[in-house]
């Protein structure tokens, strides 16, 4: 491998493909670049193993492989100088210059995976979810797809763009994990702050069940009175009233009857049938 230049490109290549990230390092280590080719998968390396330990010394080093690259005269203006300037702007997080970097390449990469990953996460970054949400679902990796960086980021794309009904498809799609309770934060968070409130309080339900955190139900009493507010305005199904209460009494709390007794008034007032 070390009389073969090509060969140990080759190899570390064929390691990070395969997520075997320790083997690629162990080659990359003494690796003294001399190529473009050659500090991109360092850089690569280095952003790889420093995004899944958190090690800082390994995405600065990645950061300097590829701003090398980016700026040099020779790559600058090359499809991949400016990918690596765009890694690099990504690594420190300046999600307005990512996108400048890869929409200047976008045309050349429609249907690369990767690149809709990152331009997709840029994208949302910077509150252009519709953009974001298009680049994202481009994606056909569907190792990609069960990540949960990818499915947050398309859950929050989703509610921003008002259809959370397909947020919430995503979490009853998961297994019970840590991540599918991030998710349901995400969820329940993001909806009320659009408004989207009746997906609110769903997640809340959902929460306030799984951890009896009084937060969860203000969260959720919030959520359903925001529902109730929307059908008496005419914003929100009238058949909503009857998923709201039957959140409202999942939950033990003396605030539930006096809930309870104001919508189930207002329905008899207004002719809607409920239980």
């Amino acid at each position: 491998v070390d009389s073969i230049p090509e060969a140990r490109l080759n190899l570390i290549i064929y390691y990070l493909r395969h997520g075997t990230i320790n083997e690629a390092f162990d080659l990359v280590s003494d690796l003294d670049p001399a190529t473009p080719q050659e500090y991109i998968i360092k850089g690569v390396v280095h952003a790889t193993l420093g995004q899944s330990t958190g090690n800082r010394e390994h995405l600065k080093m990645a950061q300097q492989c590829f701003q090398l690259v980016g700026t040099s005269a020779h790559e600058c203006d090359t499809i991949p100088g400016r990918q690596c300037m765009a890694s690099c702007y990504f690594l420190m997080r300046q999600f307005e210059d990512v996108n400048i970097y890869l929409n200047s390449v976008k045309a050349y990469m429609y249907n690369d995976d990767d690149f809709n990953y990152n331009h997709g996460i840029a994208l949302a970054a910077t509150r252009n979810y519709k953009a974001a949400e298009e680049a994202l679902l481009l994606i056909h990796n569907e190792v990609y797809k069960a990540e949960y960086v990818y499915i947050s980021w398309l859950a929050r794309c989703y509610v921003m763009n008002g259809n959370p009904r397909s947020a919430w498809e995503l979490y009853l799609k998961m297994t019970s994990s840590s991540e599918s309770f991030n998710l349901l934060q995400l969820i329940a968070n993001d909806c009320y702050r659009m408004g989207h409130f009746l997906f609110a309080a769903k997640a809340f339900d959902v929460l306030e069940r799984l951890d009896a955190d009084p937060e969860y139900w203000e969260g959720k009493r919030g959520a359903c009175v925001g529902v109730f507010q929307q059908v008496i305005a005419g914003k929100a199904s009238r058949d909503d009233l009857q998923d709201v209460l039957s959140m409202i009494r999942n939950t033990s709390n003396p605030q539930v009857e006096y809930i309870v007794r104001i919508i189930k008034k207002w329905c008899k007032e207004n002719n809607v049938k409920i239980t």
